[in-house]
């Protein structure tokens, strides 16, 4: 492991942005594979009245997806890894430089959890929904639909974590290894994401949008 890490802060010093790009891409694609065995197995033990051969659709051996995992993947290649290198190289220089803030500073890092909580945060979520909606054939007016339908849910849940996550992040971890240390998070962020793409109108979407109606 220590090898590996090794090799890994060397790619990340010679190759930044390819080594983010190509670790974005694989922990997306894994994260995928994790939220398919997730959606797999509850909707094995939800408690559902269904007809027989639908039962045995539920209990048939657990099967990878490739096609939705590469289409994850390619999220995290083209969107997280070269987006998210950039973003948080230039929230750091943007805070340092324009706002004159001191480093590791209350009011830096508060500012900074602030910004990208509500900048990159719902760009993300928005990109991912709406390139999972045209990657699997959907409309527009489809994919809007889609868009409420998840979006609210996944920003509100998403709310209470990342900051928490991000304050860390911007008062312990050196900005070169921000993107790193966010991608790890990832593996749990994709996972939660996919499943919420999947779970279609689910009940406890129903309920929260009742309560913080979208329009």
């Amino acid at each position: 492991m220590l090898k590996f890490w090794k090799w890994y802060k060397n790619c990340l010093a010679v190759h930044p942005v390819k080594t983010q790009v190509i670790s974005s891409g694989l922990i997306w694609g894994t994260g995928d594979i994790a939220a398919q065995a997730v959606t797999h197995y509850t909707a094995r033990t939800r408690p559902t009245i269904v007809l027989d051969h639908d039962h045995q659709d539920d209990n048939k051996e657990f099967k990878i997806n490739w096609k939705r995992v590469s289409t994850t993947s390619l999220f995290g290649l083209g969107f997280v890894g070269p987006v998210g290198h950039f973003w948080y190289e230039g929230l750091d220089r943007f805070i340092r430089s324009r706002l004159m803030l001191r480093p590791n500073s209350f009011r830096f890092v508060a500012t900074k959890v602030v910004v990208d909580g509500f900048l990159f945060g719902p760009l993300d979520l928005l990109v991912f929904f709406t390139y999972m909606g045209f990657s699997t054939g959907k409309s527009v007016p489809q994919i809007k639909e889609d868009v409420k339908r998840d979006f609210l849910p996944a920003f509100v849940l998403e709310g209470g974590v990342w900051p928490i996550v991000q304050v860390a992040n911007f008062r312990f971890i050196p900005v070169r290894y921000q993107l790193l240390y966010v991608n790890f998070f990832c593996l749990l962020d994709s996972c939660f994401l996919s499943w919420v793409e999947q779970q279609q109108d689910a009940p406890w979407k129903q309920w929260l949008k009742s309560i913080l109606p979208l329009k």
